[in-house]
C-alpha cells in the first residue's frame, strides 16, 4: 500500500501523539505508528503479526465501526469504548476514530484518542448528576418551602390594614421578597417535573429562527445574527417548546456574553448532520447515535476554565444577577431528549454544542415545515 511504503506519510504519522492503526479487510495489521507501539506496549513488528481481533474482543463496538466505514464509506467516531491487551496494561477507555483508507475502501484506519473521550464521558455524567441533582432539590424546595411561603405572605396582608403608616412597608416588603422566593421555587419546580415529554419531528431551523427573533428583540443594536445551515437535515424527535427553551437560554447567554465584552458582536447558529457520532449515554450500555448537531457560537470573552467543567451544574454562574439556573435547565432539558449538551472554548469566543436525536417513525409530518 502506498501509506506503507511512502518514507514521508510514516514520519507524519509517527509524529502524531495519538495510536493510528491500519487494518486490512482480511482483519490483518498493516500498520501502526510510534504511538501505538507506545499504547500497546508492543513493537510495530510484533503488532503487524496480529489480527485486529487480538486487540479488540468480537463484541466490541468498534468492530461494529469497522464494518460500518467499510459499507458506508463515511467515518464513524465511538466514544467511551474499551481497547487494549494485558500486556499493554489490560484495557481501557478511550475515543476511536474510524475511517476508510482511498487506496482501498476495505482497508480502515483507526486513531485512537485518549484524553477528549474523558472530557467527553466525564461531561455527560457531570451533566446527568447535574440535571438529577436539581431534580431532588426542586422537590424538597417545593415541598419544605412553598406552604410556609404562603402563610407568611397570608400572616403579613392580614397585619398590614392594621399596622401603622410606618409599618405598612415593611409588610409590604415581606409580600414582596415571599413572592421573589416562590417565583425561584417555581423555576425550580421544572427541573422536578420527570413526566415522559410530548415528542414529534420537529424542523429545528423553524426553532432556531423563532429564537433569533425573540432574542434580536431584546439584544443591543450592535449584535448581529449569523446563520450557518445544513438545508437538508432531518427532523429533531423532540418538543417544540422545550427545544426553544434550550436554544433561548443559550442565545441569551450569548448575547450577554458579547455586549459583555464590546457594543458589537455576532452571535451564529449552525446546524449540521454528523453521522459518524456514537455516544454511551450515562447508566447505560445502548450506543445511541446523536447525529444531528445545532451550535450556538458567540464571539464573548469565553468561559473561565475554572468553571468550565462546572457551566452545567446548579447555581454556577458568572452573572452578578444570575442564578446559575438557565444551564442547568439547558442540560435537563438536552437529557430529555436523550442528547449531550457541550460547551467548548474557541479563539474569539464559546460554543455551545447540542447533539441530538433524528427522528426515526413513521409519520413524515414535520412541525414547521416549509416556512
Amino acid at each position: 500500500m502506498n501509506l506503507i511504503q511512502s518514507s514521508f506519510s510514516n514520519s507524519i504519522l509517527d509524529a502524531l501523539p495519538n495510536p493510528v492503526i491500519l487494518v486490512g479487510a482480511n482483519e490483518q495489521i498493516f500498520y501502526t505508528n510510534m504511538a501505538a507501539e507506545d499504547f500497546f506496549q508492543l513493537s510495530s513488528s510484533a503488532l503487524l503479526r496480529h489480527s485486529f481481533s487480538d486487540l479488540v474482543p468480537y463484541s466490541s463496538p468498534i468492530v461494529h465501526s469497522v464494518n460500518q466505514v467499510r459499507k458506508s464509506g463515511g467515518v464513524v467516531n465511538e466514544y467511551a469504548v474499551t481497547i487494549g491487551t494485558p500486556r499493554s496494561g489490560g484495557e481501557r477507555v478511550v475515543d476511536v476514530q474510524t475511517s476508510p483508507l482511498p487506496e482501498d475502501p476495505k482497508s480502515v484506519i483507526l486513531m485512537v484518542l485518549r484524553r477528549s473521550m474523558a472530557q467527553k464521558f466525564d461531561s455527560q455524567l457531570s451533566h446527568q448528576g447535574a440535571a438529577r441533582s436539581v431534580t431532588g432539590m426542586a422537590s424538597m424546595l417545593a415541598h419544605e418551602i412553598k406552604n410556609p411561603l404562603a402563610g407568611i405572605k397570608g400572616a403579613a396582608q392580614l397585619l398590614e390594614p392594621a399596622a401603622a403608616e410606618a409599618d405598612r412597608a415593611l409588610t409590604q416588603l415581606i409580600c414582596h421578597e415571599v413572592d421573589r422566593i416562590r417565583d425561584l421555587v417555581d423555576q425550580m419546580e421544572v427541573f422536578s417535573d420527570e413526566r415522559p415529554i410530548e415528542k414529534k419531528p420537529i424542523n429545528i431551523h423553524v426553532v432556531l429562527d423563532r429564537v433569533k427573533q425573540l432574542v434580536a428583540v431584546e439584544s443591543p443594536p450592535g449584535i448581529s445574527f449569523r446563520e450557518d445551515y445544513d438545508p437538508s437535515l432531518p427532523a429533531v424527535f423532540g418538543n417544540h417548546d422545550q427545544l426553544v427553551q434550550i436554544f433561548l437560554n443559550l442565545a441569551k447567554n450569548a448575547a450577554e456574553a458579547v455586549s459583555s465584552r464590546s457594543e458589537s458582536g455576532e452571535i451564529t447558529l449552525t446546524t449540521a448532520f454528523r453521522p459518524g457520532v456514537r455516544l454511551t449515554m450515562p447508566g447505560t450500555n445502548e450506543k445511541v447515535s446523536l447525529p444531528l448537531e445545532v451550535s450556538v457560537q458567540d464571539t464573548g470573552p469565553g468561559v473561565d476554565e475554572s468553571i468550565r467543567t462546572h457551566i452545567f451544574e446548579p447555581f454556577v454562574t458568572t452573572k452578578r444577577s444570575g442564578r446559575g439556573l438557565g444551564l442547568a435547565l439547558v442540560a435537563k432539558l438536552v437529557l430529555d431528549h436523550g442528547g449531550v449538551v457541550e460547551c467548548k472554548p474557541r479563539e474569539n469566543g464559546t460554543t455551545f454544542r447540542v447533539l441530538l436525536p433524528l427522528f426515526k417513525g413513521s409519520d413524515q409530518t414535520i412541525e414547521g415545515a416549509g416556512r
